[in-house]
C-alpha cells in the first residue's frame, strides 16, 4: 500500500530568507527518513512574547495579570495619600489627584515595556513629605520652587546613569549588604503593614512604639487578612493577595472600615494648574543645595534597594546578586522623577509595594503593563481608590515583609566586619524611618569596619569616592 499523504507544512516567516533549492522541496516532496523523525518546526511567538519574554522567565499571561493587579491594589492607596499632602502645601488637590494618576501610570507602563520589570513607579512618601512639610510647610519655600529642586535631583540621576555609576555603585555593593537590603527592606515593608492596620502607634512618652487598640475593627481585620493569606499561601492559591485584599475590603463593610463612596464615576479634575508650573531656575540657589542633594541620596538608595530586593523576590538576579541590564530601569527611574517633577508629581520612585507582584509571580515588564491599566482606569473612577482600606492591603505589606527576612540567613554574621555593617543597614532603617538613609549607613559601616580591622583590600577603591557625598549627607541630617 502506498504511504500515507502527510499533511503540508507551512513554514513560518523565516522561511522566506532560504534557498531556493530548501523551498521547492518542502513543496514538491514529503519527508522521508531523518526528515520524518525531525522536529516541528517552532510556531511564531506573539507579539507579546516577543515583547517580555514570558516563557524564559516561567511566567504566563495570567500569572502577569494577577501580580499587575495585586501591584495595583497595593499601592492603589497612593492616589489618596500623595494629593492630600501635597494639598497640605498649597497644592490644589485636584489637579494633584489627576497629575500623581497620569505620572504613575505613564512611569509604571515604561518600566514594563522598557526595563521589563514588574514594578509601580509612584511619588515616594518619604520625599512628598519633605516637599510638602518641611520645605514648603517649616520652610515657607514655593511650592513650584520644591518641585524644582525634585527635578534637579532627577538631572543629577540621569547623568550619573548615562555614565554607568548607578549601576557600578550596585554593583559594588558587597553580598553581605545586598542580603541586609532584603531583609532591612523586609522589617521596613512589615512596619508600614503594622502601622496602617493600627497594630502599632507612637509612644512619645517612651520614645518607641507601642501596641495599638487591638480592639479596633480595622486592627481584628488586619491580623484576620494575615492568617487568612498565610493559609491560602501555604496552600498556593493562586490570586492569594487578591483574595485577601477583597476579602477584608468586603468585611469592612458593615464594621464601618470600608468608606463606600457616593458615586464610583467622578470625571478627572484638570491638572493644568500642575503640568510644568515649576520653578526650575530658582531652585539652584545656593541655600537649597542641601535639599537637592538630600533628595538624590536618600531616593538614590531606596530605588536601588528596591530594585535589588524585588527582583530578588523575583528571582531575577544574576549569580552575583545584580540585576542584569540594570541601567535600563534606573534610566526609566531618572526619567521619571524630572517628568514627575515637571507635572506636580514629585519624588517618583519604584514602590515597596511591588514585591506584592514578585510574589503573585510576576516575571516580566507585563505585570507593569497591567498595573498601568489600573491606574490609567482611576481617572474615570477616581472614588475606587477610596474604596480599599490600609487594614485590607496591611496583611499584604505584613506577610511579605515577615518574609523576605530569610535573605538575612545569608549574611556571615561569624564575621563581624560582615555583621556589623548588615545589621546597621537592618537597624537603622527602622530607627531612622527612612530605607534609603539606612543603606547609606551600610555602606560607610562596611567601609569603615573593613579598614580599621586591617582588610582594606576588600573594599573596592570607588567605594571611597562615594564616601565623600555620604559624609555631606549625614551632615545635613544633623539638625
Amino acid at each position: 500500500m502506498p504511504a500515507p499523504r502527510r499533511r503540508r507544512r507551512r513554514l513560518p516567516c523565516p522561511s522566506l530568507e532560504l534557498p531556493a533549492e530548501v523551498t521547492v522541496m518542502s513543496r514538491t516532496a514529503p519527508p522521508t527518513g531523518e526528515q520524518a523523525d525531525a522536529p516541528a518546526p517552532p510556531q511564531p511567538s506573539s507579539p507579546i512574547e516577543r515583547l517580555f519574554g514570558l516563557r524564559g522567565r516561567g511566567s504566563t499571561h495570567r500569572t502577569e495579570l494577577m501580580a499587575g493587579a495585586s501591584m495595583f491594589m497595593a499601592a492603589a492607596y497612593a492616589v489618596v495619600v500623595v494629593p492630600g499632602q501635597l494639598a497640605d502645601a498649597g497644592v490644589p488637590h485636584g489637579a494633584a489627584t489627576t497629575a500623581v494618576i497620569i505620572a504613575i501610570a505613564l512611569a509604571t507602563l515604561a518600566m514594563g515595556l522598557i526595563a521589563n520589570l514588574p514594578f509601580v513607579v509612584a511619588p515616594g512618601l518619604g520625599g512628598v513629605a519633605l516637599v510638602a512639610f518641611t520645605i514648603v510647610g517649616q520652610d515657607h519655600v514655593p511650592w513650584d520652587t520644591a518641585l524644582g529642586m525634585v527635578f534637579w535631583s532627577g538631572v543629577a540621576f540621569l547623568l550619573l546613569t548615562l555614565f554607568g555609576i548607578r549601576d557600578l555603585v550596585t554593583r559594588l555593593m558587597p553580598m553581605n549588604l545586598k542580603y541586609a537590603v532584603s531583609g532591612g527592606l523586609g522589617l521596613y515593608i512589615a512596619l508600614i503593614g503594622f502601622r496602617d492596620a493600627d497594630l502599632v502607634v507612637g509612644n512619645a512618652d517612651k520614645a518607641a512604639l507601642g501596641v495599638g487598640d487591638l480592639s479596633q475593627p480595622a486592627a481584628l481585620l488586619a491580623l484576620g487578612g494575615v492568617l487568612v493569606l498565610t493559609a491560602l499561601a501555604s496552600r498556593k492559591v493562586p490570586g492569594a493577595f487578591l483574595i485577601t485584599i477583597a476579602a477584608v475590603t468586603l468585611a469592612g463593610i458593615p464594621l464601618g472600615v470600608t468608606e463606600i463612596p457616593d458615586s464610583l464615576f467622578a470625571a478627572p479634575d484638570s491638572p493644568g494648574p500642575l503640568f510644568f508650573h515649576i520653578d526650575v531656575l530658582g531652585a539652584l540657589k545656593p541655600e537649597y543645595f542641601p535639599y537637592i542633594f538630600a533628595f538624590f541620596v536618600s531616593e538614590f538608595f531606596s530605588m536601588t534597594g528596591t530594585l535589588l530586593a524585588v527582583t530578588g523576590r523575583a528571582g531575577l538576579l544574576d549569580k552575583d546578586g545584580n540585576i542584569p541590564g540594570a541601567r535600563r530601569p534606573f534610566l526609566v527611574d531618572s526619567v521619571s522623577v524630572m517628568g514627575g517633577a515637571a507635572v506636580g508629581a514629585p519624588s517618583m520612585t519604584a514602590y515597596l509595594e511591588s514585591s506584592a507582584g514578585a510574589d503573585s509571580g510576576g516575571r516580566t515588564g507585563l505585570a507593569s503593563v497591567w498595573a498601568a491599566c489600573g491606574f490609567a482606569l482611576l481617572l474615570l473612577v477616581t472614588p475606587f481608590a477610596t474604596l480599599i482600606p490600609s487594614a485590607a492591603t496591611a496583611p499584604v505589606l505584613i506577610y511579605i515583609g515577615l518574609n523576605m527576612l530569610g535573605a538575612l540567613k545569608n549574611v556571615d554574621f561569624k564575621d563581624p566586619t560582615d555583621a556589623v555593617p548588615a545589621a546597621l543597614t537592618v537597624a537603622t532603617t527602622l530607627f531612622f524611618g527612612n530605607f534609603g538613609t539606612g543603606i547609606a549607613v551600610g555602606l560607610a559601616a562596611h567601609v569603615l569596619v573593613k579598614t580599621v580591622s586591617g582588610r582594606i583590600r576588600e573594599v573596592a577603591w570607588p567605594l571611597w569616592i562615594v564616601m565623600v557625598p555620604l559624609g555631606y549627607y549625614f551632615y545635613t541630617l544633623v539638625p
